[in-house]
């Protein structure tokens, strides 16, 4: 593992005030660094900057080690150590090295992997970012660190939600009964799939797999943003879309009155709904929903997932002609490619 974190422990009350004194003695020789680690405490707080004790003695030919503690973006209550080295030529000529500290994020223990793909960081520009020499770089690494910090646990929870999903269902071929956990996914009171909205048509493309992954895209034409509410409740009482892993990722974009309102659900799968809707968005699509249904196949796709999500929306916009010229019109697309629910 390395560099092991030191224990974590309430900070004394008088840390603020020694860091800034050895951010202070660090500017008379390593001026830039100093001015970096003035700006991270900025953003990420003081008490999440730890200077390691044997730093803090160093001169300007050893090596700078500190610790920042800090919050994955899209989950406030999960949080990650990571430990900045800063070699006596950084910025000139040496890059930073950044280490994952943490052992666990959330629930999970760390694998090998993400520990390598984090070293990495500023060593491999194919999975890293560059370092430029003569610029600072550690808060351009943290922010790659903590966005594959967050891909990684998102995936984590995508594969212990499928696992559990995998044991209702065999639960229920043993038993016969149908699982809590799929029967709650579906609306309450509804025995019969409910109606579709009058005169919505759902078209349904190919489905994409990738590593027993499966992605489904849908369009439908909307000329109102009530709609989507009941478009989606239709389809979970699907039970075979239901128990995906994510059901109904989602965008929309739709003129209400005078403005175009967009809007988006991830529906469990992080930054998937944003990313639908700047497809809509770049595409100046009006009066249009896509909705991704994503089954997890066990086994972790990274960044390819959104590739895929994206995809297999377009393929359903491309089947049901909302790409063709007349595409910002309200009216229905042709029917050729539609699929009727």
């Amino acid at each position: 593992m390395g560099l092991q974190s030191r224990p974590s422990s309430p900070l004394s009350h008088d840390h603020a005030e020694r860091l800034s004194e050895f951010i202070q003695t660090l500017s008379a020789e390593r001026e830039p660094v100093a001015s970096e680690l003035d700006v991270l405490c900025s953003i990420y707080g003081e008490n999440a900057i730890r200077i390691w004790p044997h730093s803090e003695s160093a001169g300007a030919s050893a090596t700078l080690r500190y610790e920042v503690d800090t919050n994955l973006p899209l989950y406030e209550d999960v949080h990650i150590q990571v430990l900045a080295s800063l070699p006596p030529t950084y910025p000139l000529s040496s890059s930073p090295q950044l280490q994952l500290l943490s052992r666990f994020i959330g629930p999970f223990s760390v694998d090998r992997d993400l520990f390598g793909d984090v070293l990495k960081t500023f060593i491999s520009v194919k999975s890293g970012i560059e370092f430029v020499p003569e610029t600072v770089a550690v808060f351009d690494g943290l922010q790659h660190v903590m966005e594959l910090c967050s891909v990684w646990y998102g995936e984590k929870l995508d594969k212990d939600k499928a696992n559990k999903l995998t044991r209702e269902e065999e639960r229920q071929q043993r038993t016969g009964h149908a699982t809590d956990d799929i029967s709650s996914r579906i609306p309450e009171n509804v025995s019969a799939p409910a109606p579709i909205p009058e005169g919505v048509d759902l078209i349904e493309a190919e489905a994409i797999t990738d590593r027993k992954s499966v992605f489904i895209g849908r369009a439908c034409r909307i000329s109102h943003p009530s709609q989507v509410a009941g478009i989606l409740s239709y389809l979970m009482t699907d039970r075979r879309i239901a128990r995906a892993a994510h059901p109904v990722i989602n965008a929309w974009r739709c003129t209400a009155c005078i403005d175009i309102v967009i809007d988006n659900d991830d529906d469990g799968e992080t930054a998937a709904g944003g990313r639908l809707a700047h497809l809509l968005q770049i595409l100046d699509l009006d009066g249009v929903l896509v909705i991704v249904t994503r089954y997890f196949g066990g086994i972790h796709l990274g960044p390819d997932r959104f590739k895929h999500i994206n995809q297999a929306a377009r393929l359903a916009l491309e089947k049901g002609h909302f790409l063709d010229g007349d595409v910002k019109t309200k009216g229905h697309p042709r029917s050729n490619g539609k699929k009727r629910y």
